[in-house]
């Protein structure tokens, strides 16, 4: 490989905001925060919001956030489709 065009691969741990999920691995990210691993050693730390421990999708529970009643608007205006 040529010197000074790659990105320093290393290893991560990413950390979910709003869970106590954190997962150790490989990558490019860059980051200013560390913590240490239960291996005792220091990696760098990426806080994600989303992580596999909170994504609906990988939980199977689903939470439709409607804050200002966009779904019924929706609903209301193409009713008309959703009938035939």
């Amino acid at each position: 490989m040529r010197e000074g065009i790659h990105p320093d691969y290393r290893l991560v741990v990413f950390k979910d905001a709003s869970s106590d999920f954190s997962f150790l691995a490989g990558s490019t990210l860059k980051t200013e925060r560390t913590t240490t691993w239960t291996d005792g050693k220091e990696y760098p730390l990426y806080v994600a919001e989303i992580t596999s421990d909170t994504h609906p999708f990988f939980t199977g529970k689903q939470k439709i956030l409607d804050s200002e009643g966009r779904v019924e608007k929706f609903q209301s205006k193409f009713a008309k489709f959703l009938k035939k």
